[in-house]
């Protein structure tokens, strides 16, 4: 599995409504997307006393089951529509070493971001044995509706991402992105 992230930094003035609309109306054509586990499609507004947000933000978070489907995506005509919109983005990608999911995602209306250097040398198996442990406890325990850990190794860093239901402010550190979700697109389950 490979987690995917781009994010687009709206200044501070700009009608997030826009991004809004532009989610209700494209949302749902990810929806059964072949290969996509989910795609959380997430806001962050400057001075929201919810998410705490330094800036305005549209940075939707993908888990994709194999890279075909994120070479499929990358290589249609949505993220060419993204792309004529805003720009060309970063895409940031991350080898996931799990990624567990409640059967209440639905439910999610919030979301976290930690990335976390991985310092030179450190016990590989062992960072990920502990952080592939945990994803399942934080459903289990009520704590996530989805979590999610993976790692990138040109750059040494982990990611950490949840899906939520509510936001506790306990969970908000200066490391920790959080973002409102929009709309959340998820295979078909029936």
């Amino acid at each position: 599995m490979i987690a995917m992230q781009y994010s687009f930094t709206l200044p501070a003035g700009y009608d997030m409504a826009i991004i809004d609309h532009r989610v209700r109306d494209k949302g749902p054509m990810l929806d059964n997307f072949p290969g996509l586990k989910f795609k959380a499609y997430l806001t962050a507004r400057k001075g929201d006393g919810a998410t705490e947000s330094r800036e305005n933000l549209y940075a939707p978070f993908y888990i994709w089951e194999k890279d075909e489907g994120l070479s499929n995506f990358i290589c249609g005509p949505g993220f060419v529509g993204l792309t004529d919109s805003f720009g060309w983005p970063q895409v940031r990608t991350w080898i996931v070493w799990a990624a567990d999911v409640s059967p209440d995602i639905r439910n999610a209306r919030f979301a976290t971001r930690e990335i976390v250097q991985i310092e030179p040398y450190a016990p590989l198996a062992e960072i990920r044995r502990r952080e592939s442990d945990a994803a399942p406890v934080e459903i289990a325990r009520g704590e996530a509706l989805a979590s999610v850990a993976a790692f990138e190794p040109t750059s040494w860093t982990r990611v950490r991402f949840r899906l939520l239901a509510d936001l506790p402010k306990s969970i908000l550190r200066p490391a920790v992105q959080a973002y409102a979700v929009g709309h959340l697109s998820l295979p078909d389950v029936s």
